[in-house]
Order: structure tokens, then sequence, then C-alpha cells
């Protein structure tokens, strides 16, 4: 429901309580009359130390997911925002479907998650044959690679940084995912992608774009993109990339 700063849409945004880097980018991304609200989802154990550890936080996101929504739900919004990657990729193109199905049921909204934004966005520029960063152990990114080869994409090539916990994702510096990007690339790469909220990717993104000629997927943007334009706003947004600059 709309306010008098929300007058277009408010957009309830669920992230992990240990990130620290969605909140920050959606409201970079902002534009007039939509404005974000953030719920965290309590993490209770921050590591992500190897497989296990990774496949455990899955699980306990998906314990306390539905609280966060509930609260969210109280500031009455218009759509709900996941600004959480990995549990969206999970199980591939089947667990993304069960996992926005069970939001919509729950909330009663439209869902926008991370996994529909890179589909949708690959999809926007043309890509076909992609590469992709994440933060994730091997686990998390073997989830990646099937949502994006069941959704039709060829994957090049995955590099996962393995961070040991949830909050180093965001200690993660500009320089090294352009050295990760620049390792990535080649000919017959269409696009780069990034996924991993907690990666700070936004503006690195844009400046890559114009270094390597080529769409660069950060996926906040994505996200963030996609829930605009399925809620049928289409103000153009500069220093984030090719998806909200031209599509």
């Amino acid at each position: 429901m709309t306010d008098v700063l929300g007058w277009r849409a408010i957009f309830g945004v669920i992230a992990p309580s240990t990130n620290t880097v969605v909140e920050p980018d959606v409201h970079r991304m902002s534009v007039p009359g939509v404005t974000p609200q953030v719920a965290r989802i309590h993490i209770h154990d921050a590591s992500l130390a190897d497989d296990a550890a990774f496949e455990a936080l899955i699980a306990a996101l998906a314990l306390e997911i539905d609280a966060a929504c509930e609260r969210i739900l109280t500031c009455e919004p218009d759509r709900i925002v996941v600004g959480m990657s990995a549990e969206t990729f999970w199980g591939g193109t089947g667990g993304n479907q069960t996992f926005r199905t069970h939001l919509e049921e729950l909330t009663g909204l439209p869902i926008t998650t991370g996994a529909d934004a890179c589909e949708r966005a690959l999809r926007a520029v043309g890509a076909e044959r992609v590469a992709v960063v994440t933060p994730y152990q091997p686990v998390g990114d073997a989830n990646v690679r099937r949502f994006l080869e069941e959704s039709g994409f060829e994957v090049a090539g995955i590099t996962g940084l393995r961070c040991p916990t949830a909050h180093d994702i965001a200690r993660v510096t500009p320089d090294r995912l352009a050295a990760v990007f620049d390792e990535l690339d080649g000919e017959e790469v269409d696009a780069l992608v990034q996924v991993g909220t907690n990666l700070s990717m936004v503006a690195l993104a844009d400046e890559a774009e114009r270094r390597l000629g080529k769409p660069v997927i950060a996926i906040n943007a994505a996200t963030w993109w996609l829930a605009l334009r399925d809620h049928g706003i289409t103000d153009r947004v500069t220093g984030a990339g090719v998806l909200l600059r031209e599509h």
C-alpha cells in the first residue's frame, strides 16, 4: 500500500541479518516514489567454512525467513524483494520456483528473487554463454551452475571465493573482484554474472562493463531492476550497470 513517500510503491526487502550491502545498494538505486523497507532474517551462526557449514546456513535461513516476511508485512508493502541469493538458486529452477511459491502463498504478494533476476537479466542482454563469480563454497557454486544451465545458459566458468563467514563476504575488496572477472573473461563469454548479495558489486559492475566491453550482471542491481520493471516502473538509473541504464 502506497504512502506519502512511497507514492508509487513500497518494496519490502528481506535480507540476512549479517548482510551489510543489500540495504545501502537498494537505497543507491532508488527511484522517486519507491521506498525500500528492510527486514532481517536472523542468522544464528555466520560460518561458511566448508560445504557442511554452507548447507547448515541454508537450512537455518529456511527456518527464519517466514518470521522476517511476517514482520515486513506489517508495513503493508506492495512487493517482496528477496535480498539473498544462494537460497533462490538452491535446487535449480525447480528449487527457485518452490521457494518463490512458498513466499507468495505466505505473503499474498508478488515476489522477486535473485535467481529469477539473473535469468531475466541475461535474456535482456542477449547472453548465451556466461561466467560467474560467487562468494560461496563448492556446494553453492554447483547450485548456481545447475540453475543457469537448467535455464538454458552455458556456464563457461565459475569462481567461488569460499568466504569463511557471512560477514567476510562484505569484506571482499573491489580489486579482488576485478581480478576474478579479468580471469573469467574471454572472447567466448557473452556476459559476466556476480551472485551473493553481500558482495559489494553494483558500482564495480558498472565500471567493469566499460572496461571489458560486455554486460556485467550484479545480482543486487538485477534484483532491483526486475522488481521495478515487473511493478511497471521504467525509470532509468545510472551508475548501476546496463540493466537499469538501458533496459
